[in-house]
């Protein structure tokens, strides 16, 4: 019988706790269970190994993600609604670098992160439906949105820009270089 007060979710949310406080490499079952206060065999009514475990987390990042792009782009729409997902991105990356790095690389074509993978997409896709791109378009836009994304919110987690100009203005010109890709609507 599970434990009273310790369920899935809360093994989770630990992990994602000690993911955040020492990186991906810290999070085993034993750092989990002592952070609960259980023994480790404790946990195997929730989980069933670490690497359970890590999916879980990879999947609970994507679903924040996922929340989060929603969020920044609803009400919104047009170059607006990409500007707003584009920030909302690298805003989660810079601030959880550790846990987005929980993230699979490709999760579409990995059974236990698609549905959660596929949020994502959908709301990418939501943000760049006024452009009526068709569905080869459509995946080399978010790829290259996504590779914007990715490579200045990794950089940026990882001291990667250590020159004296604004951070934010050099995001800013990168956005408006992206949406200038795009078709004119």
């Amino acid at each position: 019988m599970p434990r009273a007060g310790l369920t899935q979710s809360r093994v989770v949310d630990t992990a994602i706790a000690i993911v955040d406080e020492h990186g991906l490499a810290a999070l085993t079952l034993a750092a989990v269970a002592e952070r609960c206060g259980v023994a480790a065999p404790s946990l195997y009514k929730h989980v069933r190994n670490v690497a359970d475990l890590r999916a879980l987390v990879g999947i609970r990042v994507m679903q924040e993600m996922a929340d989060g792009f929603a969020a920044a782009v609803l009400g919104r729409s047009g170059a607006d609604a990409v500007a707003a997902l584009m920030r909302a991105y690298r805003a989660y990356v810079t601030a959880h670098p550790a846990r987005y790095a929980a993230m699979p690389a490709d999760p579409l074509h990995q059974a236990e992160y698609a549905a959660s993978g596929r949020r994502v997409l959908e709301v990418m896709q939501a943000a760049l439906r006024p452009w009526q791109l068709g569905e080869s378009e459509l995946i080399h836009t978010i790829r290259a949105a996504r590779a914007i994304v990715h490579g200045f919110a990794s950089l940026e987690a990882a001291g990667g820009f250590g020159l004296p100009h604004d951070l934010d203005e050099s995001y800013e010109r990168l956005i408006r270089m992206f949406l200038a890709t795009l078709p004119a609507l």
